[in-house]
C-alpha cells in the first residue's frame, strides 16, 4: 500500500447508502442482532427495572450515535467520526462494567468493522486494534479462536470497504456514461438543428429576400405613375406586402438564430420589440441563460400579446415584466386599453394565436393565462427554465 492508501477516505459514492433492497437487508440484520442482544441481556431478570430502562436509553443513544457516525463519514469529517467511535467504545466499557457483556462485545466488534469500512486506514487501524484487543480480553477464548475471530472481523471490515469502493466506482462510471450520452445526444441535436437552419436559410430566407427586392421594385415603378384611385390601391397593397415580407424575413432570421443557439438575451429582445411604442420593460430576479424552448416561448408570447394590443387597444400604455424565478421564468404583458372578448385570443396578425401559445407553454410544463383585468388586458406566462 502507498501513502495515499493510508490517508485517503473512501469516496463519497462509496459511503452513500447502498441500493434500496440491499440497504433494507442490512438494516434488518443489524436491527435483529441489536434487539436480540438486548433481549438476551435484560430478559433473564438480573437487572432491576430502572437498570433496564437505563440500558434501553443507552442502547437508543448508541443507535443514534451510529447513524451520526455514518453521516459524518459520508461528509468526510474525521474528528467528529473518531469522537463518535470513541464514545461507542467507552459505552461498551460501561456496559461491560454493568454486566452487559454481550452488548459490549457487539459495540466493540461493530466499531472495528465500520472503522475499517468507512475511515481512512491511518485512523481506522489503531481504533480497530484497541476495540478488538478489548474484545479478546473480555472473551478470554483460546489464542487460536481469538486470532480467527479478530482476523475474520478485520477481513470482513476491509472486504466491506473494497465492496463499497467498487460500488462507488460503478456509480461514478454510470454517471459519466450518462453525461457522455447526454452530451452526444446534445451534439446530435445541435447538428440536426444546424442542418434544418441551413435548409430554411437556403429556401425560405432567400425566397423572402427575393420577394422584398421585387416588391420594392414594384413600389418604385408604381410611384412613377400618375396618381389615381386604382394606382393608390395597388401601391397600398404592395407596401403592405413588402412590410409583411420584411416581418417574415425578420421572423425567419430569429428562428434561424434560435436553431443555431445564437439568440440575443430575452430582455434585449423585449426592449427591441417595444421600441418606439408607449411601453415599459422591467426585469426582476437574477438573469440567466434560458433553454432554447423557454426563450422561444417567451418571445412568441410577447409578440402575440403586443400584436393583440395593437389590434384591439391601439395607443394603450403597455407594461412588459420579465421575472426570473427559481426554476421558472415568468412574463407579464399588461395594457391599459378596453376589455376585449376572450374569443379574439385565438386570432393574431402574426399567425400565432395565444391559444396556440398556451398549448406551447403546457407542453413545456408551464401555464399561460390571458384575460381582462381592472383596466385593460393582461397575459401571464410561466414556464420552467
Amino acid at each position: 500500500m502507498n501513502r495515499g492508501t493510508w490517508t485517503s477516505w473512501p469516496s463519497r459514492e462509496a459511503l452513500t447508502r447502498a441500493p434500496h433492497t440491499r440497504a433494507l437487508i442490512g438494516r434488518f440484520v443489524w436491527s435483529a442482532v441489536f434487539v436480540g442482544l438486548l433481549w438476551n441481556t435484560f430478559a433473564d431478570g438480573r437487572f432491576a427495572l430502572w437498570q433496564v430502562a437505563v440500558g434501553v436509553v443507552a442502547a437508543a443513544g448508541c443507535w443514534a450515535s451510529g447513524r451520526a457516525f455514518f453521516r459524518t463519514t459520508r461528509e468526510h469529517q474525521l474528528w467528529p467520526s473518531l469522537g463518535l467511535l470513541v464514545l461507542l467504545t467507552a459505552v461498551a466499557f460501561g456496559a461491560l462494567a454493568g454486566g452487559a457483556g454481550a452488548l459490549a462485545v457487539l459495540l466493540w466488534c461493530g466499531s472495528a468493522v465500520v472503522a475499517l469500512q468507512r475511515l481512512p486506514l491511518f485512523a481506522a487501524v489503531p481504533l480497530t486494534a484497541v476495540t478488538l484487543f478489548a474484545y479478546a480480553v473480555v472473551k478470554g477464548d483460546g489464542w487460536l479462536t481469538t486470532v480467527a475471530t479478530t482476523g475474520g472481523l478485520c477481513l470482513g471490515g476491509y472486504v466491506l470497504r473494497l465492496d463499497a469502493e467498487a460500488r462507488g466506482s460503478s456509480q461514478r462510471l454510470l454517471a459519466q456514461e450518462r453525461a457522455a450520452r447526454a452530451a452526444e445526444a446534445g451534439t446530435a441535436a445541435l447538428a440536426e438543428r444546424s442542418r434544418i437552419a441551413r435548409e430554411i436559410h437556403d429556401v425560405l430566407a432567400h425566397s423572402l429576400s427575393a420577394q422584398l427586392v421585387h416588391l420594392e421594385a414594384a413600389r418604385l415603378l408604381i410611384e412613377r405613375e400618375p396618381s389615381a384611385e386604382f394606382r393608390d390601391q395597388v401601391l397600398e397593397r404592395v407596401v403592405a406586402a413588402r412590410s409583411m415580407a420584411r416581418e417574415g424575413l425578420a421572423e425567419t432570421r430569429q428562428a434561424l438564430s434560435a436553431l443555431r443557439g445564437e439568440m440575443t438575451p430575452v430582455e434585449d429582445f423585449l426592449r427591441q420589440l417595444v421600441a418606439g411604442e408607449s411601453a415599459e420593460v422591467s426585469v426582476a430576479g437574477d438573469r440567466r441563460v434560458l433553454t432554447a424552448e423557454a426563450s422561444q416561448t417567451v418571445r412568441r408570447v410577447a409578440q402575440e400579446a403586443l400584436t393583440n394590443t395593437r389590434k384591439h387597444a391601439p395607443g394603450a400604455a403597455v407594461s412588459v415584466r420579465l421575472a426570473y424565478q427559481p426554476g421558472w421564468v415568468a412574463l407579464e404583458v399588461r395594457d391599459s386599453g378596453g376589455h376585449r372578448p376572450a374569443g379574439e385570443l385565438a386570432v393574431s396578425g402574426s399567425g400565432y394565436g395565444l391559444v396556440g401559445m398556451r398549448e406551447r407553454a403546457e407542453l413545456l410544463g408551464g401555464t399561460l393565462e390571458a384575460g381582462p383585468d381592472e383596466k385593460g388586458f393582461v397575459v401571464n406566462l410561466r414556464v420552467p427554465a
